[in-house]
């Protein structure tokens, strides 16, 4: 697999960072000090204290841990283990749906809800961290409640991507599509314009952005700039997790 030019020998922490800088920041997963994650993603620096934090995301780190594993990588902070888990890549198909379903079960035996208990390795699950959002949390099983919360959780919970429209100082303006739930189907509905937050106090998770950039974006952040070979890579990773969760809704 061909990386870019920009991933350094580091890049897997940084990477690591933006992603997981979002969640992070709202309290919902990894341990305290968020703003280390924004400073590392701004700067490169601290990968030793990078890796200490990235094994107390438990969400996350299972699966960075198998897909490494899966293809002989001694380094789970590889950069392309952690682009297969945010965004995906070819290293996903390296994966055995089996080890995946063994290490989870393992990790998340205490878990409450999500449909994961049920998936069979037939139905090939990926590595992928919108398998964790669909199958692994809750919120599938509830969007059958009538609330609009958990429809609005996995929106921003997944890795969704779109086009920056507009700047605006530390915000910016992003064309995507939004996750709908109708006749008990998820899916993609039509483009919508949401403003997100790129920087904050001068720092940045993926540096200046420019009107006409691919970007990514987790909860209310834009993570990174998107090539066009990790676009087609997420919204196929992403469209096979919301086939799979569609059998459980």
């Amino acid at each position: 697999m061909t990386l870019s030019p920009a991933r350094r020998s580091d890049a897997g922490h940084v990477v690591f960072a933006r992603y997981a800088f979002p969640p992070n920041e709202l309290g919902y997963c990894g341990p305290d000090g968020a703003g280390e994650l924004l400073s590392h993603a701004a700067t490169g620096s601290g990968a030793a204290t990078m890796t200490r934090r990235a094994r107390a995301f438990d969400g996350a780190w299972p699966y960075l841990e198998v897909i490494a594993a899966a293809v002989g990588i001694g380094d789970p902070l590889d950069p392309r283990v952690v682009d297969a888990y945010w965004v995906g890549n070819d290293l996903l198909d390296a994966v055995e749906p089996a080890r995946l379903l063994d290490a989870l079960g393992e990790r998340f035996a205490g878990q409450v809800g999500g449909f994961w208990r049920r998936v069979t390795p037939d139905l090939t699950p990926l590595a992928h961290h919108s398998f964790q959002v669909l199958a692994v949390y809750p919120w599938v099983g509830l969007l059958g409640t009538g609330s609009p919360v958990p429809l609005s959780v996995l929106d921003s919970c997944r890795i969704r991507w779109g086009t920056v429209t507009a700047v605006d100082g530390e915000h910016a303006t992003v064309t995507s599509c939004p996750l709908t739930f109708a006749s008990g189907v998820l899916s993609l509905g039509s483009e919508r314009e949401e403003r997100v937050r790129w920087a904050l106090a001068g720092e940045a998770l993926a540096g200046g952005l420019a009107v006409g950039d691919r970007v990514s974006l987790h909860w209310d952040w834009v993570c990174d700039r998107l090539s066009s070979d990790q676009l087609d890579a997420l919204a196929e990773a992403s469209a096979r997790q919301l086939d799979l969760a569609n059998r459980y809704t």
